[in-house]
C-alpha cells in the first residue's frame, strides 16, 4: 500500500551506500570492482591485439568486452559500495551530498588505485607479459585532453542526473552503455577515470599509457567531472529545490 512506502527525495546521489554495510565491505568492493574492470580493459585489448591486427576491430572487441564487463559489476557491487570504481565521483558524490566523510573519501580512492593497478598487472599475468612494463602511448595531444573533458563531463552528467530522476535501477546499463559509445564518439576513447588511467600506464599494450601522459589526463578528468556536476545543476537543480520544498 501506498502508506507503507517510505518517502524518497529525488536527489539521491549513485553511490548512496546502505548504512548497514561497514566500510571495509564497501572499500573492497571498490578495490575489487576497480581491478576487474581494469583487468577486462586490458585484458580484453591484449586479446584483441592477439586476434586481429585491424585497428577497428581491435578497439570493437574492447569496447564490448569493457561495457559487459562494467554492467556486470555496477550490477553487483552497486548495493554495497555505490560501485563507483573511478575518483571523479567518488569526489562528485562528496561534493554533492557529503555523504562520505573525507576519510571515507581517501579510503575509496586508495582502493580505487590499488585495484586499477593490481587489475593492469593481472591482466598482463593472464596473458605472459612482463607484470610491469610502462605504457610507451603517448597520448598528450590536445584534442586528446579535450576528449577526456568531455567523456567524463559526460558520465558525471549521466550519473548525477539519473539519481535526480530517481533512476538508479538503470545505472548499470545506462552508463556501461555511455562508456561503449563514448569509446566511439571520443577521440581519446574514454578513459573518463584517474584511477583507471593511472593503472593502464603499468601495461605496454593496446590499452596502456605512457606516464607522461597520465597528469594531462587526470587533469582534463578532474575538470570534466566539476563541468558535469555544472550541467547537472543547470538541468536539474529544480528538481532538488522541489524536493527540499516538500
Amino acid at each position: 500500500m501506498d502508506e507503507a512506502r517510505p518517502e524518497t527525495t529525488e536527489a539521491e546521489p549513485l553511490a548512496t551506500e546502505p548504512p548497514a554495510v561497514p566500510l571495509p565491505n564497501r572499500v573492497a568492493a571498490e578495490l575489487v570492482g576497480t581491478a576487474a574492470l581494469v583487468a577486462v580493459v586490458v585484458g580484453s585489448g591484449i586479446q584483441a591485439t592477439e586476434l586481429t591486427k585491424d585497428v577497428g576491430l581491435q578497439l570493437l572487441a574492447n569496447s564490448l568486452a569493457t561495457v559487459f564487463g562494467l554492467g556486470v559489476l555496477i550490477l553487483l557491487l552497486g548495493p554495497v559500495s555505490g560501485a563507483h570504481f573511478n575518483p571523479v565521483v567518488t569526489l562528485a558524490e562528496w561534493w554533492t551530498d557529503r555523504r562520505l566523510t573525507p576519510a571515507q573519501v581517501i579510503a575509496y580512492i586508495a582502493a580505487q588505485t590499488t585495484g586499477a593497478i593490481g587489475g593492469a598487472v593481472l591482466a598482463d599475468a593472464m596473458f605472459g607479459n612482463p607484470l610491469v612494463h610502462w605504457s610507451t602511448h603517448d597520448r598528450s595531444a590536445g584534442h586528446l585532453l579535450l576528449g577526456e573533458i568531455v567523456a567524463t563531463a559526460g558520465l558525471v552528467f549521466l550519473i548525477f542526473g539519473l539519481a535526480r530522476r530517481d533512476l538508479l535501477r538503470f545505472a548499470p546499463v545506462a552508463v556501461a552503455s555511455y562508456i561503449g559509445a563514448a569509446y566511439w564518439f571520443t577521440s581519446s576513447t574514454s578513459f573518463a577515470n584517474p584511477a583507471v588511467t593511472l593503472g593502464r600506464a603499468f601495461t605496454d599494450t593496446f590499452a596502456g599509457i605512457a606516464p607522461g601522459s597520465v597528469p594531462g589526463f587526470i587533469g582534463a578528468q578532474l575538470l570534466g567531472g566539476a563541468l558535469g556536476l555544472a550541467l547537472v545543476a543547470l538541468v536539474f537543480g529544480h528538481r532538488r529545490r522541489t524536493a527540499g520544498s516538500k
